[in-house]
């Protein structure tokens, strides 16, 4: 079983940046990959960014491929997601994912999520 806890949300105006956490806890997550998706009131979740645990691979969304960075710390079990140029359209509620990396990192089914974590970008 793994737990994961997201940290970093808050308020930012547009324009400015923010770092989330992802804190990973449980079992070896050698060959997991770790996820974030983001779900807006009213809208469906949708896919942000994803790494595998070695980091040797990644994936973006096309629209948050020049503004968000994903990356992992292994020492300290944790996946922060890097987020410039933030913009009114990106306030949701990010949660953190993990599942078996599989065969690649695109089929990764997520079992384990985490709460979330609100970001809320002003105008």
């Amino acid at each position: 079983q793994v737990q994961l806890v997201e940290s970093g949300g808050g308020l930012v105006q547009a324009g400015g940046s923010l770092r989330l956490s992802c804190a990973a806890s449980g079992r070896t997550l050698s060959a997991y990959t770790i996820g974030w998706f983001r779900q807006a009131p009213g809208a469906e979740r949708e896919f942000v960014a994803a790494i595998s645990w070695s980091g040797s691979s990644r994936s973006y969304a096309d629209s948050m491929m020049d503004r968000f960075t994903i990356s992992r710390d292994n020492a300290k079990n944790t996946v922060s997601l890097q987020m410039n140029s933030l913009k009114p359209e990106d306030t949701a509620v990010y949660y953190c994912a993990a599942g078996p990396l599989g065969r690649g990192i695109l089929t990764t089914r997520y079992d384990y999520w985490g709460q979330g974590t609100q970001v809320t970008v002003s105008s």
